[in-house]
């Protein structure tokens, strides 16, 4: 007996029935899952490609401050001191520059413009000269030029140009002064003058953290900015491993 769907079609053609609707499912199904499957591995490989870009990205950051560190052996923990602190000091004032990872590099490489001051300069035991200071005070712009080609620094790189600008606008090296320099470069003068101070120098022994906050209180308004001396004296008040130094001893994150 013969269907119905045997009987010729006009034009002589024979009906044959479409696959039925469950097969169609199967079908592009399959076809989501090798899409699926095809995504994943170029994420996959996309993502190799960041953690391999992240550490080259290390590996120049490490490399610069390395560099620094080279010139002057009191550098190293100069360095880490002040990059610790200032990320301390950047939680208390505005969270958001902490989950900056450029605001934490900007912080460790601030004296990456001294690779070109001469190491008599950087060890001289006693006061500098002017012409020795004229030398000196441009390494703000020196670093600048270093690290500008890198765009990927993006606010390190404002970190670094602004770190000697001082609140009354007498800084260096272009005179910024109040809200005008950057606030993490606001926050980064008052730790890195702290930990100058409270740091033996070839001319000079370390001051105690009393006297250093009686230093860094004589500059609010004029150095730095009155708000953010305020927090740090009441960080320092209630973090010990601050006050004492001895910032390895940080409570973990």
């Amino acid at each position: 007996m013969s269907s119905e769907h045997d009987h010729p079609q006009p034009g002589g053609a024979i009906y044959e029935p479409e696959a039925p609707i469950g097969e169609q499912l199967v079908v592009v199904a399959q076809e989501l899952s090798d899409l699926y499957r095809s995504e994943r591995a170029k994420a996959a490989e996309l993502e190799q490609a960041y953690d391999q870009l992240q550490d080259t990205y290390q590996a120049a950051i490490r490399t610069l401050a390395f560099v620094v560190e080279a010139k002057d052996n009191g550098t190293r923990q100069h360095l880490d001191r002040t990059q610790i602190y200032g990320l301390e000091l950047a939680a208390e004032i505005d969270p958001r520059l902490v989950r900056d990872p450029e605001v934490g590099v900007g912080f460790l490489l601030h004296d990456i413009g001294k690779v070109g001051v001469p190491e008599s300069i950087l060890t001289k035991p006693g006061p500098l000269t002017d012409d020795e200071w004229e030398i000196m005070r441009g390494h703000p712009l020196a670093g600048v030029r270093i690290v500008e080609p890198m765009q990927f620094l993006g606010e390190a790189v404002q970190i670094i140009r602004c770190h000697h600008e001082r609140y009354d606008g007498s800084g260096y090296p272009e005179g910024m002064a109040g809200t005008g320099i950057p606030l993490a470069a606001r926050i980064f003068a008052v730790v890195d003058s702290f930990d100058a101070m409270t740091s033996d120098r070839p001319y000079r022994k370390a001051l105690t953290t009393e006297h250093a906050l009686e230093e860094i209180l004589r500059g609010e308004g004029t150095q730095f900015d009155p708000e953010v001396v305020r927090v740090f004296c009441d960080l320092v008040a209630r973090t010990p491993w601050v006050a004492e130094g001895r910032y390895t001893d940080r409570a973990p994150d």
